[in-house]
């Protein structure tokens, strides 16, 4: 399963999953939430879940496959280009989740309410900013699901620059690759790595059978500490004694 957008923002992909494929994929990771999800990437020795970003309207869960953008301070005198993520955006279709590498700023505005109605025109899922956004209302009326750092009233005019799309970024000390599955909630966003989604899809599926158990037998009558075994959540130990 090789799926990646190029150097140009083209989308391009050297292996293209079957479309049943992927969306049997996406559709198990969007039945799972992000702690089950960061979990198996822990149990696999992978970076874990990314705290500080979540959603800036209501309660929206995503799942796609990551589109990057890279910011970078704006150059006083550079040639005026596309508005930041435009691009990327334009190449962008329904199985993808923007993601804006903006360093973690918050002093910056690095994505708003035109670009939310143009990635909701293409079909894409939601935007994961590693930064600040505006015009939240204008993304909640869209249906839109923005996740970012903050919230801030001001213009990236002047002050962010597109460097690249489609390359790897950095979000929250995270690589992020074109491709990568992108599961995010009001818990938090985890990065998985296109090349270990299924790994990480079984083991967290696994995970979250174990915990619908646990919470079943405490319903039933089971004492917490008999039910919610540190072994029985590894997967060491099913059944209660």
């Amino acid at each position: 399963m090789n799926h990646s957008h190029g150097p140009d923002g083209s989308g391009a992909a050297d292996v293209e999953d079957p479309p049943t494929e992927l969306a049997s994929l996406l559709q198990r990771f969007g039945a799972l939430d992000s702690a089950s999800v960061s979990d198996a990437l822990d149990g696999l020795g992978l970076p874990s879940g990314v705290s500080g970003i979540g959603p800036v309207w209501g309660h929206p869960a995503i799942v796609g496959l990551a589109a990057t953008v890279e910011l970078e301070p704006f150059v006083s005198g550079a040639a005026g280009g596309v508005h930041i993520a435009s691009s990327a955006i334009a190449q962008a279709g329904p199985t993808d989740v923007l993601v804006v590498a903006n360093q973690g700023r918050t002093d910056v505005s690095c994505w708003g309410g035109l670009l939310s109605l143009g990635a909701s025109l293409r079909g894409v899922r939601g935007v994961i900013a590693d930064g600040a956004c505006r015009d939240v209302g204008e993304a909640r009326d869209l249906g839109f699901p923005v996740f970012a750092r903050g919230r801030i009233p001001v213009t990236a005019r002047g002050r962010l620059q597109q460097r690249a799309t489609g390359v790897p970024v950095q979000v929250a000390a995270r690589e992020v690759s074109p491709g990568d599955v992108v599961v995010a909630d009001e818990t938090g966003v985890v990065i998985v790595p296109r090349d270990r989604a299924i790994e990480v899809l079984a083991d967290a599926e696994a995970l979250a059978r174990r915990e619908q158990a646990i919470a079943a037998d405490l319903r039933a009558g089971v004492a917490l500490p008999l039910a919610m075994r540190d072994s029985r959540l590894a997967g060491t130990e099913e059944t209660c004694r």
